[in-house]
């Protein structure tokens, strides 16, 4: 009986081990299966973070890069990889990466000191990010560069932006030059006034009637340039402010236009014995948009071409026709032309054609043809210029018939 009791006992204390043991397998197996489902969502998790913070960082407008402690480019966002276009960036140094090392030098300096840094750099084309890309000349670029919170035993990372601000920097330069050429243009006259004054009021000039009264009279025509520099600068300053209420629209006929500022421009045909051609191709033909300023417009191109050319026998051509929904107007002469080389920047504010083949120095404002550029612009056009020299100039305007 004992020896059955023990038998028992021991085959019941084996089938509770083996028991014990298939449980302890079946539960090992069961956490095993756990903690790979538990580390597949984690993953999962994971990599939905950085989807997430891909998609939000791809959305910037602004290039951005995460550099880790060596310098190399560990993350570029959308606009990174397009600003640098075909060029490899993930894995390389930032200065493989750059063209040019001033680009690189406010992320060197704030992984040295652990500082944020803010650098502009201008860069000629050339070395522009956008390589081949580039067709703005010298382009400018913020390069704003700090060190992103650092985990405890992590390595160190420095997130990069690299900004555009091009359209800003010319926009300035613009600014600068329209000031340093506004103050030059009216030193000169002003000059000449206080020089002129001087004499009368000191020399005792003004006793003498015909010296006086020729000394005013260049006065009076250098007073009269400064009131046409600043009446030009303050029509631009308007057309360039962006007011809702800059052009007063309204339908005209293009025909009267044309008729008026030849009234206004008849004493100097007459003197140049100039020959006016105007081609409409519909006399009655209705445009809308500001009046003045396409009669400052059409003034301006056809005062251009008679003071351009300062001889007798001058042709000039005002046309203008309907061509679907645009309107296509434009001016034509037969004088001298324009250089190639002077084409592009002939709409510049104070750009003025130099003239090697004319001994008479032909003096305007400077402004005239920056103002035709900005009115039609203003107007939803655009304007065109070709010349052939000693053939024809051509100023082609095209605007929409009915502004929206």
């Amino acid at each position: 009986m004992i020896l059955e009791i023990s038998t028992s006992t021991a085959v019941l204390t084996s089938t509770a081990l083996i028991i014990a043991h298939l449980r302890h397998r079946r539960f090992q197996k069961q956490s095993e299966s756990e903690i790979h489902a538990l580390e597949l969502r984690l993953k999962q998790e994971l990599q939905k973070a950085y989807d997430e913070r891909n998609r939000l960082l791809d959305a910037l407008g602004d290039a951005f890069l995460l550099v880790d402690s060596t310098g190399s480019i560990r993350f570029a966002n959308e606009a990174a990889r397009t600003l640098f276009g075909a060029r490899e960036l993930l894995n390389r140094p930032v200065g493989e990466a750059f063209l040019d090392p001033r680009l690189v030098d406010a992320l060197l300096r704030c992984m040295a000191t652990g500082e944020p840094v803010q650098s502009r750099v201008v860069l000629p084309q050339q070395t522009s990010p956008r390589g081949d890309l580039e067709n703005r000349g010298f382009n400018a670029w913020v390069i704003d560069a700090a060190q992103l919170p650092t985990p405890v035993g992590g390595s160190i990372t420095t997130r990069v932006i690299i900004r555009d601000v091009t359209t800003e920097h010319q926009l300035e330069q613009v600014r600068k030059d329209f000031v340093a050429n506004a103050s030059h243009e009216l030193r000169t006259p002003l000059a000449i006034i206080n020089g002129y004054l001087e004499n009368l009021l000191n020399d005792d000039m003004i006793e003498e009637p015909e010296m006086a009264r020729r000394f005013l009279t260049i006065m009076k025509k250098h007073a009269d340039r400064i009131s046409r520099i600043v009446e030009d600068m303050l029509v631009i300053s308007r057309l360039e402010s962006g007011e809702v209420n800059t052009l007063k629209v309204e339908p005209f006929r293009f025909a009267s236009c044309v008729k008026d500022i030849l009234e206004r421009l008849e004493s100097v045909i007459r003197n140049q014995q100039a020959e006016i051609v105007v081609k409409i191709a519909n006399p009655e033909a209705v445009m809308q948009g500001d009046r003045f300023y396409w009669t400052q417009v059409l003034f301006n191109l056809v005062e251009n071409a008679l003071k351009q050319n300062p001889y007798n026998g001058l042709r000039v051509e005002i046309g203008g026709e309907e061509v679907g929904s645009n309107f296509h107007a434009w001016v034509t002469d037969n004088g001298v032309g324009i250089p190639s080389a002077d084409l592009p920047h002939i709409f510049r504010r104070f750009f003025r054609v130099e003239k090697h083949h004319s001994q008479q120095e032909i003096k305007g404002t400077g402004l005239g043809l920056s103002i035709v550029k900005r009115a039609i612009e203003a107007h939803g056009g655009r304007i065109s210029v070709t010349s052939v020299p000693g053939s024809e100039t051509k100023f082609l305007i095209v605007v929409p018939r009915e502004i929206g």
